[in-house]
């Protein structure tokens, strides 16, 4: 599977519960690819822009989509990485705002 299949597989998925990709496709596209590389590496899509543990139930808030994805978009309207963002976020309705980090510092 390659980002652009992924995209599209996922944004079926995500966009009916009310999650929508990043509109900058290129930003978008990169962290998919991001996702693939981390599933070859250690066999699950873990967030790209968190550091893995290696070990698949010590990551599990950060497989993609993380638990920590609802929270940031309710709250900011974009997950950690943007990738997951609301319409608004995309429409320019909300301000884009830096999401701070809410993983537990010991699971980092």
């Amino acid at each position: 599977m390659n980002a652009e299949e992924l995209y599209e597989k996922l944004r079926r998925v995500n966009e009916p519960k009310g999650f929508f990709f990043n509109k900058d496709k290129e930003k978008t596209l990169f962290l998919l690819e991001g996702l693939l590389t981390n599933k070859d590496r250690y066999g699950y899509m873990c967030c790209p822009c968190r550091i893995a543990k290696e070990d698949r139930e010590a990551d599990r808030d950060i497989i993609c989509p993380c638990v920590y994805r609802e929270p940031d978009v309710t709250e900011y309207g974009s997950c950690y990485c943007a990738l997951y963002v609301s319409k608004e976020w995309n429409d320019g309705i909300i301000e884009e705002t830096y999401v701070p980090e809410r993983r537990p510092a010991e699971k980092c």
